[in-house]
């Protein structure tokens, strides 16, 4: 039986590139693909070498949601897809569902989504988890969850509030209404449109892996702080991640290969 995720490790550049292969579904997350992204996440935690991460959805879409299948048994009443109990923090401050989304936040490295096709409820907030979003200009992306009774669930609240405006987010939560990828971008939702998210996408990646890795992890520890930091709090991490990368092999690196005008060499 084919896994619901594949990843691919390009030891070569860092670059893994993580292949939501449900296609038949347009990737529609089953209590298997959820089983499989929480398997990719654990594998990417510790993968020696990482430098960034692909996301992307095979076939005509990036992501349904949560599948059908599942929400035929929630109108008989019972739990979909696993949904018992929620409650539980099963992955540190998160429950399994999640952390599937919540996840890419916790890698150390840059996550960049590819969206094309659709991007509804699960399916939006795990494109929400990357760092950052390409769109494509047709994609159609909505906070479904509201159109089947329910609020957003897969760490929705957490990951879409920083990127949208509190009224605007109100009104996409209340309404479950489906945007396009120019009003996505406008919105927050994506970081831009573009011809061919993929394609740009590992080209992005590519740029990423190229620069000092320790320089990039720092930068993203740095960044995550800016949600909930204050000043203070945010001016002591950035003196103490520069002070940690000042004189450093890759920094000393990164700085010699300016100055030769050539790719830089560095060693993990």
């Amino acid at each position: 039986m084919t896994s619901p995720t594949r990843v691919r490790i390009d030891m070569d550049g860092g670059v893994a590139e993580v292949t939501l292969a449900r296609p038949d579904k347009m990737n529609a997350l089953d209590p298997a693909m959820f089983d499989a992204l929480l398997d990719a996440l654990a594998r990417l935690q510790v993968e020696p070498g990482l430098r960034a991460v692909v996301l992307h959805g095979e076939g005509r879409a990036f992501c349904a949601g949560l599948d059908m299948g599942s929400m035929a048994g929630m109108a008989g009443g019972e739990p979909a897809g696993g949904f018992t109990d929620l409650l539980p923090r099963t992955h540190g401050i998160a429950n399994r569902f999640q952390q599937v989304c919540w996840g890419w936040q916790e890698l150390p490295v840059p996550v960049i989504a590819a969206v094309h096709g659709v991007a509804y409820g699960g399916g939006l907030q795990l494109a929400a988890g990357a760092d950052i979003r390409l769109v494509a200009a047709d994609a159609r992306l909505s906070v479904l969850e509201i159109k089947w009774g329910l609020v957003p669930d897969m760490a929705g609240c957490a990951l879409l509030a920083p990127l949208v405006r509190g009224d605007r987010l109100r009104e996409l939560v209340y309404t479950g209404r489906v945007v396009d990828g120019a009003e996505a971008a406008e919105l927050g939702l994506a970081t831009r449109v573009s011809a061919d998210p993929l394609a740009e996408a590992r080209t992005l990646a590519r740029q990423i892996a190229a620069s000092s890795p320790s320089a990039i992890r720092a930068a993203k520890r740095l960044m995550r702080l800016t949600a909930h930091a204050t000043p203070e709090e945010l001016l002591l991490a950035e003196a103490r991640e520069q002070q940690a990368l000042i004189g450093s092999p890759q920094q000393v690196e990164a700085v010699r290969a300016g100055m030769e005008k050539r790719p830089a060499r560095f060693e993990d």
